[in-house]
């Protein structure tokens, strides 16, 4: 028998910094015309990607593979001043959408570069948004993922130390890291508020509630977003079976076997229409009860990039 029942967890999708940095991308769009360069993927999902390029957008790697002159946007993940410095050598028009709260971390880095700390930044090596961040200050920046790391750390002053964290980390594990490095430097200092963005904190907190529910969680999301691998994490510690799909295409038959009631949630960086799409194959399937479980509601909301609000 096909699962009877869907719950939907709330909040989901779409965090204020991700809607920022796809409307920024249309916007351009639509006031300059195609094409519009984007540096890296504007947000970790390739659905929204692949719409983005349909209408005109162009994803380069580097902002030096883009003709001088042109309009470039840069991801809401982040940059290293290193781009800014390329851009203006090439005289790109620059559409920063990199995420407000990712801008906070960077911020942070060169404050505590500049009063002489050795910064710890605890982040997923690799990730878009922790290269950005090191480039604030590579000198001073050590990384690490997890409490092991801790204990081989070197640093030149243990009475100067600080950290910062990525965005989309898991909440529980990154606590338990920073309570690791209080107990090795005592004298540590951080932000006077965390970090991690208010949507992984509260998706992390939705998909808990969730997996008290249901036989089964799927997160939608694709493999490279951070924030939707960490609600995968979350749900199985908790011992709920949990898998990441991209879209209704991905969901595997056997995984529903015996199960009565599927858990929903989705990444910050998946739009609603793929859960639509979801819910409607499950209603095919011949589910037909369909509950949404609200945890708490958002209501932040990022500005455009200045460039393009004085254009609108």
């Amino acid at each position: 028998m096909p699962p009877s029942k869907l719950v939907l967890a709330s909040p989901r999708g779409y965090c204020a910094g991700v809607e920022r940095a796809v409307d920024t991308v249309e916007q351009a769009l639509e006031h300059f015309g195609a094409p519009v360069y984007v540096r890296k993927e504007i947000v970790h999902n390739r659905h929204v990607v692949r719409e983005l390029a349909d209408r005109g957008a162009v994803f380069v790697e580097s902002e030096c593979d883009v003709p001088e002159g042109s309009v470039l946007v840069l991801s809401a993940h982040g940059v290293a001043p290193e781009v800014y410095r390329n851009s203006r050598d090439r005289e790109l028009q620059v559409l920063d959408a990199t995420c407000p709260l990712v801008t906070k971390v960077h911020a942070e880095a060169r404050r505590y570069a500049r009063d002489g700390y050795t910064i710890v930044l605890v982040g997923h090596e690799g990730h878009e948004e922790v290269v950005g961040t090191m480039g604030e200050a590579p000198d001073a920046i050590r990384l690490i993922a997890t409490v092991d790391e801790v204990d081989t750390l070197e640093v030149e002053d243990p009475e100067r130390v600080a950290y910062i964290t990525q965005t989309t980390l898991s909440v529980d594990e990154t606590l338990e890291v920073i309570a690791a490095l209080r107990r090795r430097f005592p004298a540590i200092i951080g932000p006077k508020k965390d970090d991690i963005c208010y949507a992984t904190q509260n998706r992390q907190n939705a998909v808990k509630a969730l997996a008290a529910r249901a036989d089964l969680v799927l997160v939608i999301g694709s493999r490279n977003s951070s924030n939707s691998n960490r609600l995968v994490e979350v749900t199985r510690e908790l011992g709920v079976p949990a898998y990441l799909v991209d879209d209704e295409l991905a969901i595997d038959p056997a995984w529903l076997e015996g199960v009565e009631t599927v858990g929903i949630t989705s990444g910050a960086s998946a739009p609603e229409s793929l859960v639509e799409r979801v819910i409607d194959h499950f209603r095919a399937l011949g589910a037909e009860d369909v509950e949404f479980q609200a945890l708490v509601d958002e209501d932040v909301h990022f500005q455009l990039p200045a460039r393009l609000r004085s254009r609108a």
